[in-house]
């Protein structure tokens, strides 16, 4: 989504453990998670803008990760069939040298068909389902699942665009003058 937008960036992962602290809430969790993926890199590229997120899919109050067995991304499908669940994305957006950081988390609604058997049969055979949150991805072939998104769609992919580009703005990290953008130093 950010290249569509022409903005250039490196990809870079941090290894960070993902597992909810107790009592932490879904919009907790996303947060810190965001902050300590930004972080993670932000302390080795001090003057770069550093953009990092993290995304979960709850329903009655169970996080739902990534599925490890098609056994497991069943189990996730089955509870999200004809039922509405809540994506949450939180992100952060941090550079070391100008001594910023922003953090935002922002939750969609998204309300599934009910998932018949052969459905779930052929999709639990296919490799979506097992690097994605709840087992599904909305822009790939779990869309069809999908009957309604309540609230910022591209959340649902894994990063809540408006939100992102708002903040970048805000921070004066991106603007935008004429007929395109450019990253402020």
């Amino acid at each position: 989504m950010l290249r569509l937008m022409g903005l250039a960036f490196d990809l870079q992962t941090s290894c960070v453990d993902e597992t909810p602290l107790r009592g932490e809430t879904p919009r907790e969790h996303v947060l810190r998670l965001s902050e300590l993926k930004t972080l993670a890199v932000a302390r080795q590229q001090t003057d770069a803008w550093v953009l990092g997120a993290d995304t979960i899919v709850t329903i009655d109050g169970e996080i739902l990760g990534k599925p490890g067995s098609a056994t497991e991304a069943r189990r996730m499908l089955e509870k999200l069939s004809g039922r509405e669940h809540e994506v949450f994305t939180g992100f952060c957006i941090a550079c070391k040298d100008r001594d910023i950081m922003v953090r935002e988390a922002v939750a969609s609604s998204v309300l599934f068909k009910e998932i018949a058997g052969d459905e779930l049969d052929w999709y639990t055979a296919t490799e979506e389902p097992y690097d994605k949150a709840g087992a599904y991805a909305v822009q790939g072939i779990g869309g069809f699942f999908i009957r309604e998104i309540r609230g910022s769609c591209t959340n649902v992919v894994g990063l809540p665009l408006c939100e992102v580009v708002d903040t970048l703005k805000r921070i004066r990290a991106i603007h935008f003058r004429g007929g395109g953008h450019e990253r402020c130093r």
